[in-house]
């Protein structure tokens, strides 16, 4: 047994021990800390060198790239100077040619003035000539007037109201073939002329034409759909027509049911929501009411693109967005059947082709073809003439005054003072009456021909007369004992003025006045 002074001696050198080999395990693991710090901080230096070296790599790549963009830059931007410079280079040259023949031109109109000049002054000399001898012949004739009023035993009036009552028939046929003879010669120019620049027109645009009614047809599957049409007690019906505004017909008309209206944009909107309710299935006012608003926005968008659709196939540029707008809505409008925006655009074609053949700038004359008859577009809606509304609405959005004029004469309300408006009226009247381009319905159709053939018969020595060719022309037969063949040509003539002040028509109307002799002899 240990006594207690040896235990506690055993005691302290274990703990001198101990704490020896704690300071020596201390001592190792600050060497080891500093080590592994050491080694630390040097991988961190050879990261900071390898980012710093691929960071110095991509600046040059960068800078080597920005300045090959650069590079390609002004490249390109000289290669566009130059071109610019060789186009600008050929406008000079144009401009410079233009300028030396419009020397030339001026001064050939120099020397045309000279010889004007010239020849005006000797015809003034002339006329002083002319007005001396006039005097004299003047005073001769009444002197030889008055011996022979003393010889006759007559006055002039009275000489002269009994030669005019013994030769008046004679000298009306004078006068009428003398007429006739000039209206030849005048028409075998004219109408040669008219009729080449017209032929070259037509025979340059031609446009299909589909006539238009008063009603659209919606097909459906099932007769079982037209009593979901009509709702419980007509409530489907009645609240399609009053968000629609048209009459919706439904009869016995099997698998159809039937849209009417006299507006188009509402039938069209009536016609595409009813398809759209019998495709989807679900049909009651609410949905029609939504299913109502959502066509009529397709509409007005479908009008606008029409209406663009027109400006760019005509290449018309500078045009007002409202006026736009009221173009495309002819899209949707009729004159005598013909569509009013194929109409106006035919009229376009038709008046640039004629300035074109007449060698003049063809744009203006297109511009004021499309929108000679703008005011159809309105005239549901203002009260006036579509002559009126168009000549408001194209002011008010600052058309040119060339446009103004066309849409003011194309119907004579005033007269044409350019030749856009000339040319439009003429294109205006080959569109509407080339054979098909329009249609009348059949009773209106039936009482115009009845009040010409009524025109007609009202003359004195009319036999009988028939309106053929569609009321294009009127064939008169008279009694050749009561109208010579003189008075049948001015009687074709009064019938002609008659018409045009009475009757209100599309086109032209053709009078041919028929004087028949017949000899009859009997061989026994």
């Amino acid at each position: 047994m240990l006594s207690i002074p040896n235990l506690l001696i055993i005691l302290c050198i274990v703990m001198v021990l101990s704490i020896l080999i704690i300071f020596f395990l201390i001592s190792n693991s600050k060497k080891n800390i500093s080590k592994v710090q050491s080694e630390f901080e040097d991988k961190i230096k050879l990261k900071e060198q390898d980012a710093e070296g691929k960071l110095t790599q991509k600046m040059k790549d960068l800078e080597i790239n920005y300045k090959g963009q650069m590079f390609q830059l002004r490249e390109k931007l000289v290669n566009e100077n130059k071109d610019r410079f060789d186009e600008l280079q050929k406008i000079e040259s144009r401009l410079t040619q233009r300028e030396e023949v419009l020397d030339k031109r001026r001064q050939s109109l120099d020397s045309k003035d000279f010889s004007i000049e010239k020849r005006l002054s000797e015809m003034q000399e002339r006329e002083k000539k002319i007005e001396e001898n006039e005097k004299h012949y003047v005073q001769l004739i009444e002197q030889e007037n008055m011996k022979l009023e003393r010889i006759s035993g007559l006055t002039a009036q009275d000489a002269k109201k009994e030669l005019m009552d013994k030769y008046e028939e004679e000298a009306k046929t004078d006068i009428h073939d003398q007429i006739k003879k000039y209206e030849e010669k005048v028409k075998q120019n004219l109408t040669m002329e008219s009729q080449k620049l017209i032929a070259a027109a037509a025979e340059r645009f031609s446009n299909d034409y589909v006539a238009e009614s008063l009603v659209s047809v919606v097909s459906i599957p099932s007769e079982e759909m037209k009593g979901r049409i009509i709702g419980r007690e007509g409530r489907n019906i009645r609240a399609l027509e009053m968000a629609t505004g048209v009459d919706i017909i439904v009869d016995d008309t099997p698998e159809a049911v039937v849209v009417s209206a006299f507006d188009k944009v509402r039938r069209e909107i009536a016609r595409l929501s009813l398809e759209y309710l019998v495709e989807d299935g679900r049909i009651h006012p609410g949905r029609i009411e939504e299913v109502v608003k959502k066509t009529t926005k397709e509409i007005e968008n479908l009008i606008l693109q029409a209406g663009k659709d027109a400006v760019v196939e005509l290449s018309i540029k500078d045009v007002h967005p409202e006026l736009i707008k009221y173009l495309g809505r002819m899209k949707y409008r009729t004159s005598y059947s013909q569509n009013a925006l194929e109409h106006s655009k035919e009229v376009a074609h038709l008046a640039g082709i004629l300035a074109n053949e007449l060698g003049l700038d063809p744009y203006m004359a297109k511009r004021a073809g499309l929108f000679h008859d703008i005011g159809k577009s309105a005239t549901h809606e203002i009260e006036g003439s579509h002559v009126e509304i168009g000549f408001d609405m194209a002011r008010r959005f600052k058309e040119p005054p060339q446009v103004l004029n066309a849409i003011m004469s194309h119907h004579e309300d005033e007269e044409p003072n350019c030749i856009e408006s000339v040319l439009v009226k003429a294109a205006d009247t080959l569109s509407a009456a080339r054979p098909g381009a329009r249609r009348e319905i059949a009773e209106s159709y039936v009482k115009r021909l009845e009040a010409l053939e009524g025109i007609a018969n009202s003359f004195k020595g009319v036999e009988k007369c028939y309106a053929l060719q569609a009321g294009r022309e009127i064939r008169v037969s008279v009694l050749p004992e009561s109208v010579s063949d003189s008075q049948a040509d001015f009687l074709a003539r009064d019938i002609a003025k008659r018409i045009e002040s009475e009757q209100t028509y599309p086109g032209e109307i053709i009078v041919t006045v028929i004087r028949e002799t017949r000899h009859m002899a009997t061989a026994h």
